[in-house]
């Protein structure tokens, strides 16, 4: 995940959040709604930086995890 992709995603949720703010009935609706917001950015986020998957979703690789903290 390069830099403008992930301030891309953060703007598409900054914009999610400022609807929330707008259409919640309450602070526990904005705070639920901002919650989940805010898992779905950082599960987003953590798989952008780490790169495709492996076929194999029980294998893991360390060498392109590696490989991706050096760009």
């Amino acid at each position: 995940m390069t830099k403008e992709e992930f301030l891309e995603l953060a703007a598409e949720k900054w914009d999610e959040i400022e609807k929330k703010k707008s259409s919640s009935d309450s602070f526990y609706d904005y705070e639920k709604g901002f919650d989940e917001l805010w898992v779905e950015f950082g599960r987003r986020s953590l798989e952008g930086s780490l790169g495709e998957l492996s076929k194999d979703r029980r294998k893991k690789k360390l060498e392109s995890f590696r490989s991706h903290l050096h760009e």
